[in-house]
This record gives C-alpha cells, sequence and structure tokens, in this order.
C-alpha cells in the first residue's frame, strides 16, 4: 500500500511537471498555483479511496468528485453550500466559464492575462488529466500509457505558439514522465527481492542497478535528442537552421522580418539605438487603392516604453469579421477600397493594413482586429503569401480642427496606457522650452515635430555616433543624426514628456506607382513614424524623419515638410505626397537621398554599415580549412620521413689512441670507430619508415615476424623483379636485426639510398590510386592517429573507473549499510 501511495503522488507531480509548458501561454503564474491545488486534492482523494480498498471504478469517481470540489472552491459561482460543495447554479457557472474561455481564446495572443475563463479551462484539464494518469499509472500498472495524456497538455502550446516551444519546458515535462516510470520500475523490482548483475554479481542495496543505470543513461539521451534533433531539422520554426540562416550580420534581409516571439506580436525595434537594414531591394507588399495619394500603409505600433525603447504589447481584440465602426468625431472621412498582397518574404503574425478598416475580405477566423492598436494579428497564422481586401476610412484633418483638441483628464485611458517616460533632467528643459507660450495640444505637439529640422541641426543619416551621456534619448538629441526609428522614438519621448499620449507606428511609405493605383513596396519603404492621440479625434499620425532621406515620404496639412521651402510647402487637404516637393529643398548640409535612403527597417538588429556580401570569404575560409586539415596527414607524414632521415644519416666515428703498424711518431695509434647507440637509432628509424611506407603501400606488415624474415617475405612477394630493391631490402633487415639483438651493430652502411631503393620499387608496383592515398593521405598515418585515439579512450574510461569506484567507497548508502551491519 506504501508502494502504491508513493505512485500516486509521484503520478500527481508529473502531471504538474508534464504541464511546465503552459508556463509559454500565460503571463504570470497563477495557472501553476489553482492546478497544484486541484492536483493535490485528486491525488489525497485517490490515496484515502486506495487505502480503503475502494475498486478502481470507484477511485475514479472519488477523485472526480474531488476535482470538483476544488473547482467550485477556485471558482465560485456565489451559490455553493460550505464555499466547496457546488450546486445547480455552480455548474451554470462553469457553462458560462466555458463559453467564456473560447470568446477569449480569440481575443487574446499568448501570452495571455489570467482570466477567469482561461484559468478554469486550464485548471479542469490539468486535474482531468491528473485523473487519467493516476488511474493508468497506479489503478492499470500501464505509466507508459501516462504519456499521451501528458502529451496531450504538451499539444496546447504548440497548437497556439506561432514560435517553437520553448526547450526548458519540455526538459521538465519529460523528467516528470521519466520520474513516474523510474517509480514504477523501482516498485516493481522490489517485489522480487534483491538485485542482480548481468553475471549473477548481488547487488548491494547502496548499489544503483546497472540496469536501471543504462535506463537513466538512455532517458538523457533520448530527452536530449529531443530537444536538439528538432532544433536541427530545416524548416522548423525556431530551429538551429533557421537560427543560423536569420542570424545577426548585414545578410540580404530577405527572412522573416519582425517574426516576434509571441503569436499576435512583431519585435518592432523602435529603440533609439536601432540599426537599418542594409541590403539589397525586396518585394515585400502590393497594394492597390482606389485614394489618389494614401498615407502610410501601417502593420504595428509599439506603445509601451522600456528600457531598450519603444515595445509592442500584447493585441487583443476580435475577429476581422467584425470590424468596429470609425472613430473621431467633427472629422472629414472618405471611404477607400485596397487590394494587398504580400510576398513570401513578408513573415509576420501582423497584416498591413491602412487605418481605421471597416470591412475585410479574404481573411480567415484566424485573424483579429484590435481597435486601440488598431492592427490586424494572429494567434495561429501569418502573412506570408496571403491576398485580402478591405475597406478604409481616410480621416482628413485640418490644423483648426485639432487645435480644438482639449487636454485629456489624468484618468483618461489613452493617457494611462500611455504614460509618460521617467524623468531626464535635459529632455525636461527641452519640453519645457518647446512647449512653452502654446496653449494647445496640436500647438504642443507641432512645436516638437517642428523641433526636428534642419535650421536645429537635424540631418538624415543611416551612420550614427555614439554618446557619453548614458542616456540614448539625450545622445540623439546632442548629435541630431540619425534615421526614421530614432526619430520616431525621439518624438514620441518628449510629446509623452509633454503629457500628451503618443507611440510609435511601423509600416510601408508608398512605393512606385506602377499603374492603377498599385504600390510596390519593398523593403526600402519600411518605416516608422509618431501618432499621436487627440481627444474626440484619435490617433494623429506625425512623421518627423526627414522627407529626403525618406522613400516615398508623405507629408499632410497639419505635419507638413520643416526642411521644404516656403512655396513648396504643401496646400491644405488631407495629405500631400512628397514627391510634389523637391528633394533638394533641403538644406545643402544633409545628405541626398541617392546618398543615403531609408532603406528599410532593421527589424532584428543588423548592423547599420552597407557592405559587400560577406559569405564568398567564409566560403573561402572554409575551403582553405578544408584544404588545410586534408594536407594534415601528409604534412605530418613528411615531417616524420625528414626527421626519420636525419637519424639514419651516417655516424659521425669516434675516435680512440691506441697502438698500430702505421703509428704516428709519437709511438700512439688511431682507432676510428662508429657509435653504437646512434647506429642502433639509425637502424630502428631506417626500420619504421619501411614499415610505414608497407601500410602506405598497402602491403602485407606482420608484426610478429623478425626483421629477417620480413625482408625474406619482401624479397620473395613484392620485390621480385628488382635486384636493387632486393638487395637494399636485405640491408634494411639486416641492420634492424643486428640494431635488436647484436652487441655490436651495423654500422658504415648507407640505409638512405637503401630506403630509397625500396620506396622507389614499391611506388612502381602499385596502382594510381594507391600512389594517390599514400602522398595526399599516408594510411600509416591515419593508422597511428587511430591507436592514439583509441589509447586515450582507454585510459580516460580506465581513470573514470577509478574515480568512480574512490567515490563509491563513500557513498551515503553504503556508509549507512555497514554502519547499521556493525
Amino acid at each position: 500500500m506504501i508502494a502504491h501511495r508513493n505512485l500516486g503522488f509521484v503520478a500527481a507531480a508529473a502531471t504538474l511537471l508534464a504541464a511546465a509548458p503552459l508556463s509559454a501561454i500565460f503571463e504570470r503564474w497563477t495557472w501553476l498555483i489553482e492546478a497544484t491545488i486541484a492536483v493535490a486534492v485528486v491525488a489525497a482523494v485517490a490515496a484515502l479511496a486506495r487505502l480503503a480498498r475502494v475498486p478502481l471504478w470507484g477511485q475514479a469517481l472519488a477523485m472526480l468528485a474531488g476535482l470538483t470540489l476544488a473547482l467550485t472552491w477556485l471558482f465560485p459561482g456565489g451559490a455553493e453550500l460550505l464555499a466547496v460543495v457546488p450546486t445547480p447554479s455552480t455548474f451554470a457557472h462553469f457553462g458560462e466559464l466555458l463559453s467564456g474561455s473560447l470568446e477569449d481564446m480569440r481575443s487574446y495572443g499568448v501570452k495571455v492575462p489570467d482570466t477567469d475563463p482561461l484559468l478554469f479551462v486550464t485548471v479542469l484539464g490539468i486535474g482531468a488529466v491528473a485523473v487519467v494518469v493516476d488511474v493508468l499509472a497506479v489503478g492499470l500498472r500501464r505509466p507508459a500509457l501516462a504519456g499521451l495524456p501528458m502529451l496531450a497538455i504538451y499539444s496546447v502550446p504548440v497548437a497556439v505558439y506561432v514560435d517553437s516551444v520553448p526547450a526548458v519546458p519540455f526538459v521538465v515535462g519529460a523528467a516528470g514522465y521519466l520520474w513516474l516510470l523510474v517509480t514504477d520500475n523501482v516498485d516493481r523490482v522490489r517485489r522480487f527481492g534483491r538485485r542482480f548483475t548481468g553475471d549473477g554479481r548481488d547487488v548491494d542495496v547502496w548499489e544503483a542497478s546497472p540496469l536501471a543505470a543504462a535506463g537513466r543513461r538512455l532517458a538523457v539521451v533520448g530527452v536530449a535528442l529531443a530537444v536538439v534533433l528538432p532544433l536541427a531539422v530545416p524548416g522548423m520554426t525556431g530551429g538551429l537552421l533557421d537560427t543560423l540562416a536569420n542570424g545577426s550580420g548585414n545578410g540580404n534581409g530577405n527572412g522573416r522580418p519582425g517574426q516576434g516571439g509571441a503569436p499576435g506580436r512583431i519585435d518592432l525595434f523602435a529603440a533609439l539605438s536601432g540599426q537599418l537594414n542594409q541590403s539589397e531591394v525586396t518585394d515585400l507588399v502590393k497594394v492597390t487603392t482606389n485614394e489618389s495619394s494614401p498615407f502610410y500603409l501601417r502593420f504595428g505600433v509599439a506603445d509601451e516604453l522600456k528600457s531598450s525603447g519603444f515595445d509592442v504589447g500584447n493585441p487583443t481584440g476580435r475577429s476581422v469579421q467584425n470590424l468596429p465602426a470609425p472613430t473621431g468625431g467633427g472629422v472629414e472621412q472618405r471611404t477607400y477600397r485596397a487590394t494587398v498582397e504580400v510576398t513570401k518574404n513578408l513573415t509576420m503574425p501582423l497584416l498591413p493594413v491602412y487605418s481605421q478598416p471597416v470591412r475585410a475580405e479574404g481573411l480567415n477566423g484566424a485573424w483579429s482586429y484590435d481597435p486601440n492598436l488598431q492592427v490586424v494579428f494572429s494567434n495561429r497564422d501569418d502573412s506570408r503569401g496571403k491576398r485580402y481586401s478591405f475597406e478604409y476610412v481616410r480621416s482628413s484633418y485640418t490644423p483648426t480642427l485639432l487645435r480644438q483638441a482639449r487636454p485629456l483628464p489624468s484618468d483618461h485611458a489613452a493617457r494611462r496606457n500611455h504614460p509618460a517616460p521617467p524623468p531626464i533632467p535635459e529632455v525636461e528643459e527641452l519640453v519645457r522650452t518647446l512647449v512653452a507660450g502654446k496653449n494647445t495640444e496640436y500647438d504642443k505637439v507641432r512645436g516638437i515635430y517642428d523641433y526636428f529640422s534642419a535650421d536645429n541641426g537635424f540631418t538624415y543619416s543611416f551612420s550614427t555616433k555614439g554618446g557619453t551621456s548614458g542616456q540614448e534619448i539625450v545622445d540623439f538629441l546632442n548629435n541630431k543624426v540619425g534615421f526614421c526609428q530614432q526619430y520616431a522614438a525621439a518624438m514620441t519621448w518628449l510629446v509623452r514628456a509633454a503629457g500628451i499620449p503618443a507611440r510609435v507606428a511601423f509600416g510601408f511609405t508608398n512605393g512606385s506607382n506602377s499603374s492603377g493605383g498599385t504600390y510596390t513596396l519593398t523593403n526600402r519603404n519600411l518605416h516608422a513614424w509618431t501618432e499621436v492621440y487627440f481627444d474626440k479625434v484619435g490617433w494623429v499620425p506625425f512623421d518627423a524623419t526627414p522627407a529626403y532621406g525618406v522613400q516615398g515620404s508623405t507629408r499632410s496639412a497639419w505635419a507638413p515638410d520643416v526642411d521644404a521651402r516656403e512655396d513648396d510647402a504643401p496646400a491644405p487637404g488631407p495629405s500631400a505626397p512628397a514627391g510634389a516637393v523637391d528633394p533638394s529643398a533641403g538644406p545643402a548640409g544633409p545628405e541626398g537621398p541617392e546618398e543615403d535612403p531609408d532603406s528599410g527597417l532593421a527589424i532584428a538588429g543588423q548592423a547599420p554599415v552597407e557592405q559587400a556580401p560577406v559569405w564568398p570569404w567564409y566560403v573561402a575560409g572554409a575551403v582553405l580549412l578544408l584544404l588545410a586539415l586534408l594536407a594534415l596527414p601528409a604534412l605530418r607524414r613528411l615531417a616524420l620521413r625528414r626527421r626519420r632521415s636525419g637519424a639514419a644519416a651516417p655516424a659521425p666515428a669516434a675516435v680512440r689512441a691506441g697502438a698500430a703498424d702505421d703509428a704516428p711518431a709519437d709511438g700512439r695509434r688511431m682507432v676510428v670507430l662508429a657509435d653504437a647507440d646512434r647506429a642502433r637509432a639509425d637502424a630502428h628509424a631506417a626500420w619504421d619508415e619501411l614499415l610505414d611506407t608497407l601500410v602506405d603501400y598497402r602491403v602485407r606488415v606482420d608484426r610478429t615476424e623478425t626483421p629477417r624474415a620480413t625482408a625474406d617475405r619482401l624479397s620473395r612477394e613484392a620485390l621480385t623483379t628488382d635486384a636493387e630493391a632486393t638487395t637494399a631490402v636485405r640491408l634494411l633487415g639486416r641492420a634492424e636485426e643486428r640494431a635488436r639483438y647484436a652487441r655490436d651493430p651495423l654500422t658504415g652502411e648507407e640505409l638512405l639510398p637503401a630506403l630509397r631503393a625500396v620506396r622507389g620499387a614499391l611506388a612502381a608496383g602499385a596502382g594510381r590510386r594507391t600512389r594517390l592515398m599514400a602522398a595526399a593521405l599516408p594510411p600509416s598515418v591515419l593508422l597511428s592517429w587511430r591507436n592514439a585515439a583509441t589509447d586515450a579512450s582507454t585510459r580516460l574510461l580506465a581513470a573514470r573507473g577509478r574515480s568512480r569506484s574512490r567515490l563509491m567507497r563513500w557513498n551515503p548508502r553504503r556508509l549507512l549499510t555497514n554502519r547499521m551491519a556493525r
């Protein structure tokens, strides 16, 4: 019974661990706390039922009843008995939560907030899985089948998450499943008494079972493969190859611009330290509209100010099939129609649309619309290859109308959701100067907007300078050089500092107009600008980036081009394209559009400096590295041959005094002797070189033969047609034999010429492929390296065994067993 109880609690814990991937869906950990309470109740009820020897079907009913009590306490409807006993109204409340969860699933993008309907569905699902796992693992003793309901939990984030679910929660869930299997295995083994190894040796209680140890190693390897293998499979989102293919660097920018970490979100890099993506021109979107001068096509908004800059929040809304009515009191509005075709080069969970769409066609139920952010997003689909149409409303603002907007109260939702940035003295002083004497919200915004002009020293460039202030906003305002992201973020910061809600918008400027109102938008049309909220009007766009640096830039009557000449200023109207303004109307100082165009928004943060493609250098470096690796065996063989040739050179003579018939006048005689140690070394070096040569030319080598037997065999088998080589190999054999066994080695013989003769004869008798391999990839070198690797592995395993034996001496279970034995 104790074993069953332990296995039941392990099954409950394994269920909670298997639910770890759900952390990728929720913003907070409330779901885990409530799920832990429900699973604990289920496990406790199951333990009590088994203690009372209730049959299996009764245990299942008891666990379901416990789960119902836990849900009643966690999600009360207000009419429960004693706070835990459900009533009919409680079950009606549960039905409302279930229906509300369906609406929340369509409205929220991950990560989702803690709403009661979503939490109820999550706790109900995890509790039901806990019941099934307990029945399978404890009641039926089939713990392997318990992996199926656990896998059902893992399939939830996989189904709703656009990117790959992080690997860590999967490893946690797999660890829980393995824990369940190990616990059941230990329980089964203990029923048979003592354990034995494969060779019959008794396994002590303090020792790990060899079979269990092997199983744990296999489990670890299996989990590692399950995590690593999908990362290396091409085509899987978030995989290793996908990461390498879309890594940092200049690249061509044709990957997945803006693919963020969560569905419905996009990594809109609006930080002041943003960078532009200099790359070749790539078509991203084609849009056809019946509006003569459309404004920017937008797809995202960054309204959350963080330490890294402005970031996008979680979009929420309803189906795109039910778009809200346009807003903006007292504003002239006209309805237009547009058709958008997204190419395969643009993949993101957002769709480009004009502001205030009122009706959409060609989009399925996976797409939703956020009326606050005015973006179309999806939790399950992406924009790649989409074609859709929509009707939208274009609002015509005028300075007179915008001056009528009153300041927003402090409790207004727009001010609460777009608070002022952290106070910076330099920025606060600048804002006070710019809004001084301005009586309306619009005049304050215009004062900030007009500040970003050439007259104040601002220029457009995608090569920016650093600063020493420690604040990027201060560095940009001091350097006054930047690109669209920096201008949009800086203006948004200053407008918020003035107490007016503002945000950064992302989209496309107007591209090339072929015919019939069709615009081709490329990566060079990616752009960022500022949107300011006015009371009873809504969000109004302001583009502070110099128009000469942005292809397809559009200016309006309420936000004109501050760098244009007065006679080129746009006439009052809904909007005026920048094409009507002379691009050279700005000061002579800034770069012209031909020199420094806004090449696009680097959503992944690539290098800001335009440079030639670097992949040819990488390819050349890889080829050179491969050639160097292939040349290593040949270089090693050449080095060995030179070293042995030096050793086999004629040894210097040793001179000893003594008597002789031709002694000099002083009566002493001179005897010239060879150095015995040097002669032995020469013979060994020559013989080693001969053996390696035999291996290189694929001639059989028998290490058990004596040198003389080897020389005789070579003379009979390999060198029968070359008398000189036969004599040479016999000389080498005799030298090695004398060096091994004789007191005095063979001296005075030329071993190097003998080696050359034998090598030449072997090469002449070998095939072309054998000669090529002997020169490029000598088999003797490869064989020596393989033997060295084998020896190193053997030594490592021996050292590991010795270390394991030493550690086992201090195993706590062994020490405890010894103490109990005494």
